[in-house]
């Protein structure tokens, strides 16, 4: 059905809402601009945002723009904006708007040429993100390696085994996991990054709480695409 969207960038997902998947992205933009890649930000659809002079803003959508120094309309990073902190299939709906992971993909496309299309979801991989479909059919329509965010806890292991399974029956790329530290107190023995490391086929990456760096690695993977075609 969207076979023709051929992009070249990521899609971060994440196991639920409020792992970070926007420090993440912010992290990844800089890192890509200093290697000057061209970073194509999109947020398209965000819910929970604040009302400010009767204009609805996303803060997501307002600090992947920022990080990657996108010089175009912030409507063109994120299309699709909502008040309540809910799902945007089910903020859409109390808003009376039609949202359709079609729409979704045709926002992602737009201006995405000759750039890194970095793309963010909402909410985790299987939330609800249209009338018709998930994070995963949007990431599943566009076709872009995913970088799956976690909060780097207890009892994440579960939760980053079960979006990798799913990822693989959608027959994507899980280019890398990251485990984000939002609590500075790590238990001494918790090795999770180690432990995923031995069950997935995809590198995983432990970013510490308040580090505002990716490992280099990282970037490197993700940025060989864009510049071995510039």
């Amino acid at each position: 059905m969207y076979a023709d969207v051929k992009m070249r960038g990521i899609f971060i997902t994440g196991t639920s809402t409020g792992v970070g998947k926007t420090h993440i992205g912010k992290l990844l933009s800089q890192a890509l601009r200093a290697r000057n890649i061209r970073v194509v930000p999109r947020k398209p659809v965000e819910s929970g945002c604040d009302s400010v002079d009767g204009e609805l803003l996303p803060a997501d959508a307002q600090a992947l723009m920022q990080a990657a120094a996108y010089p175009g309309e912030l409507a063109d990073v994120c299309r699709y904006r909502f008040q309540p902190p809910l799902s945007p299939a089910r903020a859409a709906r109390l808003a009376d708007t039609r949202l359709t992971t079609g729409e979704l993909v045709r926002v992602c496309k737009h201006g995405s040429k000759d750039g890194f299309v970095l793309v963010e979801g909402a909410g985790g991989f299987y939330s609800p993100l249209t009338e018709d479909g998930l994070n995963a059919d949007l990431a599943e329509a566009l076709q872009l390696p995913l970088l799956l965010v976690a909060e780097n806890r207890l009892g994440i292991l579960n939760h980053v085994l079960l979006n990798a399974e799913a990822i693989r029956a959608r027959r994507l790329n899980l280019a890398a996991v990251i485990l984000n530290d939002l609590d500075s107190e790590q238990h001494e023995h918790m090795d999770n990054a180690a432990d995923l490391d031995s069950m997935l086929h995809c590198p995983v990456y432990a970013v510490g709480y308040n580090e505002n760096s990716l490992p280099e690695e990282l970037i490197d993977t993700l940025a060989q695409p864009v510049t071995a075609t510039a």
